[in-house]
């Protein structure tokens, strides 16, 4: 039997390493994250016992700089004109996020109510006035429960208190309360599946950036790492089917009934914020590229249905111009992907909707 001497042995072993496959860079841990990981952002839910339903009050320290990418074909909003980059408006006071649909819009006079008896606001020339920016976006939660009830400014009030810096609850809470997915073959015998809210955060250095997600989407929800089907259409057998498969198979004959994607009854909203500071322009393309990440998680994404709508804000508490806005977008995508998978499997079943955590 031969010897291998020291030197042998260790030429074989860097031979062999240099024939193995490289190691896939492993994702940096989003596990523990939030949006409120990013300093000077305060989350606040208000969850309606009464039936699935409530809403979300993100508010910030100092006036933010913001930023919108909307490519749905029915968005429930208020004042998102004001994030175009052709508005003056340079900085917002909170953003709010609600269901209820269209009639969880006026909800929105719960969070001016709160920030103006604490004169935060900008100053309106009058007086002892301060009026808060405040953007508001909603999802529709109505077929979930009694549509009678849903948030009022009351509701969006309490959220406002109860916001915080501390860890971001998931699941069915606040304007996740309702959210529901896979929900385009109803009419062809297939359950939707219960939605939820999400939220994920990463730090490299003294960069950070979290995310949060409202998933109510038409399509689908995937594992983007694996490409495994998360949350489908759910069929007699209480297996997720994949929509797009059963789309396909309805173009044959092999699948009857008609699609149910009407407008306004779906929406993902999404945020990304980040302490780098941003002008408005730039975290318009911050919020562009972090729209790409939730089409990674959502299959189909942007339907004739959805009204999806994803903001990018800057705290603007670290100035690093030396940050490309192309890795700061192309990590927002990551996490708005991870923050949408994690929505759906926070989230509990609730009548007429299993969850994914329940099959």
């Amino acid at each position: 039997m031969s010897v291998l001497t020291r030197r042998e042995f260790g030429l074989g072993v860097a031979g062999a390493m240099a024939l193995a496959p490289a190691a896939r860079p492993q994702a940096p841990d989003t596990s523990a994250g939030s949006l409120t990981d990013v300093p000077g952002i305060r989350v606040g839910h208000f969850t309606d016992t009464r039936r699935p339903t409530g809403c979300t009050a993100i508010l910030f320290d100092q006036p933010a700089a913001a930023g919108v990418d909307y490519d749905g074909s029915a968005p429930g909003e208020s004042q998102e004109v004001m994030l175009q980059p052709s508005s003056p408006v340079e900085r917002i006071h909170g953003l709010f996020l609600s269901g209820g649909g269209i009639m969880g819009l006026p909800a929105a006079g719960g969070v001016l109510r709160f920030l103006e008896e604490r004169k935060v606001g900008f100053d309106w020339g009058n007086p002892g006035l301060r009026i808060p920016i405040i953007v508001s976006a909603v999802i529709d939660d109505l077929s979930v429960g009694d549509p009678k009830i849903r948030p009022d400014a009351d509701a969006a009030y309490q959220a406002c208190a109860n916001a915080t810096s501390t860890a971001t609850a998931e699941g069915n809470v606040g304007a996740g309360t309702g959210a529901t997915v896979a929900k385009m073959h109803r009419g062809r015998g297939y359950a939707g599946m219960k939605g939820g809210l999400g939220t994920a955060s990463v730090k490299l250095g003294d960069v950070i950036i979290g995310a949060l997600a409202v998933v109510n989407a038409a399509g689908d929800i995937l594992d983007w790492r694996t490409g495994r089907l998360i949350a489908g259409a759910l069929g007699p057998d209480r297996r997720p089917s994949d929509s797009v498969e059963l789309m396909r198979a309805s173009l044959t004959g092999r699948s009857a009934g008609a699609l149910n994607d009407p407008a306004l009854h779906s929406t993902t909203l999404a945020v990304v914020a980040t302490n780098v500071e941003l002008t408005k322009t730039s975290l318009t393309k911050v919020a562009m590229m972090a729209n790409c990440g939730a089409s990674r998680a959502i299959r189909p994404y942007h339907t004739t249905g959805d009204g999806d709508q994803l903001f990018a804000v800057s705290t603007g508490t670290l100035q690093r111009p030396d940050v490309p806005l192309t890795t700061l977008g192309a990590l927002a995508a990551d996490l708005i992907a991870d923050a949408i998978v994690r929505g759906v499997r926070a989230a509990r079943s609730v009548e007429g909707w299993t969850a994914v955590r329940d099959l």
